[in-house]
């Protein structure tokens, strides 16, 4: 998979400071969970840590804020509870959302919040109106 290949374009392009909205997916949580393998995917976890972490550094130092979430869970549930068949569709357990920058000090996250919750945060962020037609709601506080 190509996670290194990934962080550091998006890097470059961070580094770059073109762009007001960068959004990426790290797919290889996703694609090991549907494989049952175990060692596979704590490699993925921490290539993806790894990854995610370069990203994440590049984006505060240069004045962005990181937003940090998934729509599911795959690879933290990789067995039946019996331990005998390998889980290999999407999770439904909770996600987080992790949110850091400067322009956040003294703001907090509810902790009730939903996937539908995540467009309207990040709209607010950028300064825009959310739509009548969004059900979700910010997360901030």
């Amino acid at each position: 998979m190509s996670a290194r290949e990934v962080a550091a374009r998006l890097i470059e392009e961070v580094n770059g400071g073109v762009h007001d909205l960068i959004i990426a997916n790290f797919a290889n949580l996703d694609m090991v969970g549907h494989t049952g393998v175990m060692e596979a995917a704590k490699e993925a976890v921490r290539v993806v840590d790894e990854c995610v972490g370069g990203f994440v550094d590049a984006l505060l130092k240069n004045g962005y804020t990181a937003i940090i979430t998934a729509d599911h869970g795959n690879a933290e549930e990789m067995w039946d509870e019996g331990g005998d068949e390998p889980m290999t569709a999407h999770s439904v357990n909770r996600v987080p959302v992790i949110v850091a920058g400067e322009a956040l000090e003294g703001r907090s996250l509810r902790g009730d919040g939903i996937l539908a919750d995540v467009a309207p945060t990040l709209l607010e962020l950028m300064g825009f109106t959310v739509p009548d037609e969004m059900t979700g709601r910010t997360l901030f506080k």
